[in-house]
């Protein structure tokens, strides 16, 4: 297989799958009917794993791959599907922070185009199953699987976990999963299972009813991780990741009590080297120190609020790059930009990528200081030469401006 066969495949993948990703709701396919025979075709490989179920509307990344740096300090082999991926589809799939194999994604595609034609997966339904076969011929002790959107008809929800977690609940995707934090919180409550202890992250008391009352009507034992105090602390970066680390902290005691052998300093360890351990990049990222570049992936208004407040927090004069896609709810951002910041505005480049042409207006109303540029990286090399290293640069808003940042930079600087 050549590096050319491989793209020609991918690109056939996003071409022929419907893609949420891409494409929006329109791509999305809730229920569980078409993963379940796509499992059945490739021999349920699910079943053969050990998985540990992590979703929530914010923090599910980071908690993921947290846990999988310390079940690795732990001497563990450790699969991890996290989605979406920054740079290249690879990253989605990871066994101890190696990216799934290319020549095996380019077979499985091959595979999948001979699949019975009464099962047509989605985008998201080949990559779980996908995952799902790579770690079971890759033979892992453990499988962190990361809810794709939502939980209860998420195609992750096929496994049966020895563990779950829900970090917390927000309002994104709307369109999708329901109006209200109730309605999204039973929805995300979905993935919860019979007698399997579930944690809760969220500090909200309606959202641990929601999911404490499903708990109990699956006979799940209900662990709420916000009681847990502790000082340990995470490379991952962003305030925000202390509360990602109680989660982490009460999903490695479910697992202890398993009879999974984690140390105190294998969680100490884990924790202090989740970019070395399993190349987890995105959030609250430092791509350079001068001038101070920080990335993050945060694109829901919690999300937001969280990076935008620890922006707020550093007294410098700000460069900020941000971009959308096309559900975003773009007026509840304008009422939480940083201070003391001008603000550069872009398109992603992707089908969903909103052009800041079109939210103009907001931008006129906000009565900031701001230029909008065609692509991330026009912004960015506009910031860069306005930026003085007393000063900083802040890219975000979307996954897809951070990899657009990323795919662009991160080599150049390697």
């Amino acid at each position: 297989m050549t590096n050319e066969q491989y793209q020609e495949a991918i690109e056939w993948l996003f071409v022929q799958m419907p893609n949420y990703q891409i494409d929006g709701q329109q791509a999305y396919k809730p229920g569980l009917d078409n993963i379940t025979k796509l499992c059945n075709y490739f021999g349920n490989p699910q079943e053969k794993i050990q998985c540990i179920h992590i979703g929530g509307t914010n923090g599910k990344g980071s908690s993921s791959n947290m846990l999988a740096s310390i079940l690795q300090e732990a001497g563990y082999k450790v699969g991890l599907y996290n989605s979406p991926h920054l740079i290249d589809f690879t990253e989605r799939i990871k066994v101890n922070g190696k990216n799934c194999n290319k020549e095996f994604v380019f077979n499985f595609i091959q595979k999948l185009k001979n699949i019975p034609e009464d099962i047509r997966p989605s985008f998201f339904e080949f990559t779980t199953i996908m995952a799902f076969e790579y770690f079971y011929q890759q033979q892992v002790d453990f499988a962190i699987i990361e809810v794709g959107l939502g939980g209860r008809l998420d195609s992750t929800n096929i496994i049966n976990p020895l563990v779950s977690a829900i970090t917390n609940v927000q309002l994104d995707h709307q369109n999708i999963l329901g109006d209200t934090i109730e309605e999204i919180a039973s929805e995300k409550a979905g993935i919860i299972k019979k007698n399997t202890p579930i944690i809760s992250g969220d500090e909200n008391e309606t959202v641990k009813t929601i999911i404490r009352e499903k708990a109990t009507k699956e006979n799940a034992p209900f662990i709420d991780a916000t009681l847990l105090h502790t000082d340990l602390s995470s490379d991952l970066k962003g305030n925000y990741q202390r509360k990602n680390i109680r989660v982490v902290l009460a999903l490695v005691e479910e697992l202890r009590k398993l009879e999974v052998r984690i140390t105190s300093q294998d969680i100490e360890n884990g924790l202090l080297n989740v970019h070395q351990n399993t190349g987890f990049i995105g959030r609250w990222f430092e791509f350079s120190k001068d001038p101070l570049t920080i990335c993050d992936t945060g694109h829901n208004q919690a999300g937001l609020e969280y990076v935008f407040s620890q922006l707020n927090s550093i007294d410098r004069h700000k460069h900020v790059i941000l971009g959308f896609v096309n559900d975003k709810k773009i007026d509840e951002v304008m009422n939480l930009l940083p201070e003391n910041s001008e603000f550069y505005f872009a398109k992603p480049s992707i089908n969903r990528g909103r052009h800041p042409k079109d939210y103009e207006n907001l931008l006129l109303e906000a009565k900031i200081f701001y230029k909008i540029f065609n692509s991330v990286q026009e912004a960015y090399l506009s910031a860069k030469e306005r930026c003085t290293n007393e000063e900083m640069i802040f890219i975000g808003g979307s996954n897809f401006v951070v990899g657009d940042f990323l795919e662009k930079n991160l080599e150049c600087k390697e």
